[in-house]
């Protein structure tokens, strides 16, 4: 009876590793009434753009005396999940936040591997107590990863390992990766970054080109150069000129 029963049980389930899209939300403070505020005048318009993902606490951008702050896990909790998210897990925090996140029942995750280096950045902009609001999604096997909903201000999609297509505006301040083509069938008023690890082939395409930023393989052109009138706020294409300089063209 007893290897009757051990053999049912390995068949009925199995443990096998997955990868997963999770949200990761990055903070840049520890205070969690400038937090709620934060979160809830971004996250007003579109109150059901999560629904319920899981969601990662990153704490490796919290600045200064924040960076060893006590945080009530617990409340940060259950502010995230008023607006459809699931947080499970805690990233780059000090050893005492990270037992106080286990203590509120949250996991203690290691932080991703930094990508390669690219051939150049866009110049840093100073650091906003607002959170940051990245969605990491690794690519399906066909090579593309479709986003159907608008991304706000403040809100970011990297598809790592191949292209993406926008088919909702891309508001300004919001921004789309890829490591491959970024296609925005959409206003592009935000940002836009093709190539993300260093193809210099890459391209980005949008019905609308309105783009606070774009930039392909780490050379990038930011709206304080007007674009053209042939292109501004019409269908275009944007690739690299002998892999050293962004080319915009229309697409008629």
């Amino acid at each position: 009876m007893a290897d009757a029963s051990a053999a049912r049980s390995k068949t009925v389930f199995e443990f096998k590793s997955a990868t997963l899209p999770l949200i990761a939300v990055i903070l840049r403070t520890a205070d969690l009434d400038v937090l709620a505020e934060a979160l809830d005048a971004q996250l007003a318009d579109s109150p059901d753009f999560f629904e319920q993902e899981p969601v990662v606490i990153d704490l490796s951008q919290l600045q200064d005396e924040d960076a060893e702050a006590d945080i009530d896990f617990v409340r940060l909790r259950d502010m995230l999940s008023r607006h459809q998210t699931q947080p499970v897990a805690v990233r780059g925090g000090t050893d005492a936040q990270n037992a106080a996140a286990r203590a509120a029942g949250l996991s203690v995750t290691a932080m991703p591997a930094a990508p390669a280096a690219k051939a150049a950045t866009p110049p840093a902009e100073p650091p906003s107590e607002a959170p940051q609001i990245v969605r990491e999604v690794p690519v399906p096997s066909n090579g593309t990863l479709v986003i159907d909903k608008p991304l706000r201000s403040g809100q970011q999609v990297y598809a790592r390992g191949g292209d993406v297509i926008v088919t909702a505006i891309v508001s300004f301040g919001a921004e789309v990766i890829a490591d491959g083509n970024v296609h925005v069938y959409a206003p592009l008023r935000g940002k836009a970054i093709a190539g993300a690890r260093g193809n210099t082939d890459a391209r980005i395409f949008t019905t609308c080109l309105e783009a606070q930023l774009v930039a392909i393989a780490g050379i990038y052109r930011t709206s304080e150069v007007p674009l053209p009138p042939e292109v501004a706020g019409k269908a275009a294409q944007i690739s690299l000129q002998d892999g050293k300089k962004i080319l915009i063209e229309a697409i008629e």
